[in-house]
């Protein structure tokens, strides 16, 4: 184990200003951008990583490709436990690692990277609360250009309880199974009024929680306890929540801050709406 203590998933900025540097510490850049090219779609983050900045001593963590599964149907499908154990090796990580992940946007990107630590057994991982945009606000130093690692060897153990597929979602749908089905799109996507895919809406009886709205605006924080609860209130009832939105990437960040609220039976559609609406059969609801 790290001698790092991590009490929680979230660590704020001046935690890890106080731990950089420490022998069993990597901090993660793992930004992912729109894409500006037709078609949009998303590029690496390695780029802005390199030419604009990061965190000192920060590695870069290749969400788009190494902690994917290249050959998934869907962007950003997880990957196997051994192309995780050999994108988290390559970095340094070994199982006395602790890892802080941030991303250049709203947490999304670097909840995504925390959630597949989880997903295949690695609790010392924490989110930087407010991310790079917050370090630099702050008036905090960066480093430009790449950093190379010493690779070391990660030991993953999956649990496959925090993941649900599509044939889960299908017996939530038709009431087979109780649980609590949250979309972290945005409003108009999850209503329908903007659409994002081949089809429009979301899966029916879905709460919408945008991942979004979990930030704070100025500060790019997240809200504190109390706001989350109250953004979460309608969905805080059943024995499970799933979340999801359109590729398992919102949806990470609705899972991390559920975990804040002390939620312990969560689970991430991992194809979300890609994988949903691309059966024609599969039912979708429009409007709020």
């Amino acid at each position: 184990m790290s001698s790092i203590a991590l009490g929680s998933p979230l660590v704020s900025t001046q935690w890890l200003a106080d731990h950089l540097g420490a022998d069993d510490l990597v901090v993660l850049d793992a930004t992912v951008l729109p894409s500006s090219g037709p078609g949009g779609g998303y590029v690496s983050g390695h780029e802005h990583y390199i030419l604009t900045g990061h965190l000192p001593g920060a590695l870069f963590a290749d969400l788009l490709e190494e902690f994917s599964d290249p050959n998934g149907a869907f962007a950003f499908t997880r990957p196997s436990a051994s192309r995780f154990a050999e994108a988290a090796g390559a970095l340094g990580i070994d199982n006395s690692t602790t890892v802080v992940v941030y991303d250049s946007a709203i947490g999304q990107w670097a909840s995504r990277v925390w959630w597949l630590f989880r997903a295949f057994g690695y609790d010392e991982v924490a989110v930087l609360d407010g991310g790079l945009k917050k370090w630099i606000a702050e008036g905090r130093e960066t480093d430009i250009g790449h950093r190379e690692p010493t690779p070391a060897t990660f030991t993953p153990a999956e649990r496959p309880e925090l993941w649900a597929d599509k044939s889960y979602l299908e017996s939530v749908v038709r009431g087979d199974v109780d649980a609590t089905l949250i979309c972290g799109l945005s409003p108009k996507d999850f209503s329908g009024e903007v659409q994002s895919r081949s089809r429009a809406g979301h899966i029916p009886g879905s709460i919408n929680v945008p991942a979004g709205h979990l930030v704070d605006r100025d500060s790019n924080a997240y809200l504190d306890q109390s706001a989350l609860r109250a953004a979460y209130a309608p969905a805080l009832t059943g024995p499970r929540i799933v979340t999801y939105c359109g590729g398992g990437i919102n949806a990470a960040s609705n899972a991390l801050t559920l975990t804040l609220l002390g939620e312990q039976n969560v689970a991430i559609y991992d194809g979300s709406l890609n994988e949903w609406v691309a059966d024609p059969s599969a039912e979708l609801s429009v409007g709020a």
